[in-house]
């Protein structure tokens, strides 16, 4: 196509420009209005007044990029003719196939939703959708859990699991009842927009429903960034409700955060500001929280906040970490599992603002040519924080201040009975793997249902119910154990840090077992922790996954296992019990009935050399995987 050649934007977008009608922003120049030219330090006309001025606003102009044809992927492709996630989404839907074609699959993914089929089938395929939730900070209104737990018995497999990103999952839905699932998770305060797709994903934050300023603040933020990143151009509520709006009221400080122009941050004119046309390069994960508490895997994320208060507690601004990711690809090292790493603190005032200028980073930056690439980790570990910092500072308007000292980080499960401050408790519940089915199931929605409990799902997969009176709790604990949702101390503290993904039968990306094999992985580790004498009260977190993509994040466990190919797993070490520490590859192609082989040695070295209160994977990186390797191929068993 020639340079003079000329693009007509989508319905409802910017009208006809030609792509010689350059702007100064990035490969998505050939997207822009051609009345959003360059207009030096305030970005575009028509802009809102600068974010506050709490620090001096930097005389900067919008980055420059050098102007260099790239090939994009076919996702980018499939995006940029979607109008706006629309098409050929809203055709294939009103076909009789049990599916939807290759674009189709693609854009679903926007609106909270996977297609899939069940791999263990011979003889044809079995299509059916996966919905996701989006629940910032992993808050489930009573009316909502209710409603998922009848769509996952009238429409889904009976079943509904608690991810590690705080949503809900609803396998087995069929196409021909996709609207009517999600105009019924809409209508009840829920929704799936966003859940899935090249756009940020569920906001995390602590779970607890404690009564305290720096929590409150916490959850409050994430559901500002939620709101501020969510997608404007209607696409979801014209494809399941017909047009029918059901956002609720937005704070007057999330729309003039995303109206602001002030450096160029946003699309002029386009039903989608900070997104445009082709949204963001991959997915984006947000999470928020207070210091000491890493509930949420903070530094898994592509941005991490941490509110920082004063000395009376009250809030005053954000550390924020930038370039965290889990997703890998095997026999590749040029990708990787990467930990988020500091960039700076804001005042508290500025946080959206902040966020912004980040994502837009990633936005026009990210590479869009090979998905594998594509997430934020890889652009900051090919330019460095320093050159990143420097481009988000002239999107943002400001230099970022120096970040805070911080106290040491804890992982934090909220197992049990706690008291929220307000006179009320809340109760955490451990659940195997997120998965709730049977009686579980029908004793949770029993309790909810009758005390008209609010719920919210952990990032570790568990469910808290909240705002619980005291005359409640004895009941409520009793017919809880009668389904087999035991108190902590009754739960092996094995399963208690244990996370798997659902991988088989219906993760088209699963390479072996996770979720239907890690029980049975855990009671083998259980038995070889009697062996070796080790007491019941010690553990290791152990996470499994059926492939390198890292969903239930195995590269932050003391002793992950990766799957990388039939019944056999990649062995990763080094992860400690605070989640803020990464692992490394131990072994390769370690079969599922050989782990006692590499395990057993591993811990019994640990229970006889390890210095004082050493956890597992801190021992592992002490000695060094050459001396660990030796000590299991040198392993003579338990020494009477």
């Amino acid at each position: 196509m020639s340079s003079s050649s000329t693009f007509r934007a989508p319905a409802g977008a910017a009208t006809v420009f030609s792509t010689d009608q350059k702007i100064r922003l990035g490969r998505l120049d050939a997207l822009r209005s051609s009345h959003s030219v360059f207009l030096g330090r305030y970005g575009r006309r028509g802009v809102s007044s600068p974010p506050s001025a709490s620090s001096p606003i930097q005389a900067v102009s919008t980055p420059a990029k050098t102007e260099t044809a790239t090939k994009r992927s076919k996702v980018e492709i499939i995006k940029e003719k979607s109008n706006f996630i629309r098409y050929p989404l809203n055709e294939e839907l009103l076909t009789e196939a049990p599916n939807v074609n290759e674009s189709a699959v693609q854009l679903i993914k926007f609106h909270g939703s996977y297609q899939q089929y069940n791999r263990e089938e011979r003889g044809g395929r079995s299509y059916s959708f996966m919905l996701r939730t989006k629940n910032p900070s992993g808050k489930v209104p009573n009316q909502l859990y209710l409603t998922m737990d009848d769509l996952a018995d009238e429409f889904g497999i009976g079943t509904l699991r608690l991810t590690t990103r705080q949503t809900f999952q609803l396998h087995g839905v069929l196409k021909q009842n996709l609207k009517t699932v999600m105009s019924s998770i809409i209508k009840n305060m829920g929704s799936t927009l966003g859940a899935c797709g090249d756009l940020n994903r569920n906001v995390l934050a602590p779970a607890a429903p404690y009564v305290k300023k720096d929590y409150l603040f916490a959850q409050e933020t994430a559901d500002n960034i939620a709101a501020l990143l969510s997608p404007q151009s209607g696409f979801y509520y014209d494809m399941w409700v017909d047009g029918e709006q059901f956002m609720t009221a937005e704070s007057p400080e999330v729309v003039k955060a995303r109206n602001d122009n002030s450096h160029g941050t946003n699309f002029v004119d386009s039903p989608e500001p900070i997104y445009g046309t082709q949204f963001l390069p991959r997915k984006f994960k947000v999470a928020v929280t207070v210091p000491t508490d890493n509930s949420v895997d903070l530094l898994t994320n592509d941005i991490g906040v941490v509110v920082v208060s004063d000395e009376n507690g009250e809030p005053q601004g954000f550390n924020i970490y930038v370039g965290g990711g889990m997703g890998r690809t095997h026999r590749m090292e040029s990708t990787f599992a990467r930990l988020a790493e500091p960039i700076g603190y804001v005042p508290k005032e500025d946080i959206l603002y902040a966020v912004k200028a980040i994502v837009v980073t990633q936005r026009e930056h990210g590479r869009r040519d090979d998905r594998k690439y594509s997430r934020m980790k890889y652009l900051i570990s090919s330019w460095g924080i320093e050159k990143f910092r420097d481009v988000v500072e002239q999107y943002y308007g400001k230099k970022f201040e120096p970040s805070r000292n911080l106290p040491e980080w804890e992982f934090k499960s909220y197992l049990g009975w706690h008291e929220q401050g307000d006179g009320a408790w809340f109760c955490g519940l451990h659940v195997d793997s997120g998965r709730v089915g049977g009686i579980m199931k029908k004793t949770l929605r029993e309790v909810i249902e009758k005390y008209k409990i609010d719920v919210r799902i952990t990032p570790n997969q568990n469910i808290v119910l909240c705002d619980i009176k005291t005359e409640w709790k004895r009941p409520i604990t009793t017919v809880l154990a009668q389904a087999g949702l035991l108190q902590p101390e009754f739960v092996d503290p094995l399963n208690q840090t244990a996370m798997a993904c659902p991988a088989f039968p219906l993760c088209p990306l699963a390479i072996t077992e996770a979720e239907r094999g890690i029980p049975s992985i855990l009671k083998r580790v259980r038995a070889m922790f009697e062996k070796v004498g080790l007491e019941y009260d010690e553990s290791v977190v152990i996470r499994v996954t059926g492939c390198p993509n890292g969903c239930a994040r195995p590269y932050m466990a003391e002793l992950g296992l990766v799957g990388d190919g039939p019944n056999s797993y990649q062995v990763w070490l080094g992860g400690t019990p605070n989640q803020m520490a990464i692992a490394r590859s131990f072994m390769d192609k370690v079969k599922v009935h050989d782990l006692e082989k590499v395990f057993e040695p591993l811990f019994y070295h640990w229970k006889h050399e390890r210095q004082t209160k050493e956890s597992f994977g801190e021992y592992t990186t002490r000695m060094g995987f050459e001396k660990l390797k030796e000590l299991i191929d040198t392993y003579k068993g338990v020494s009477q």
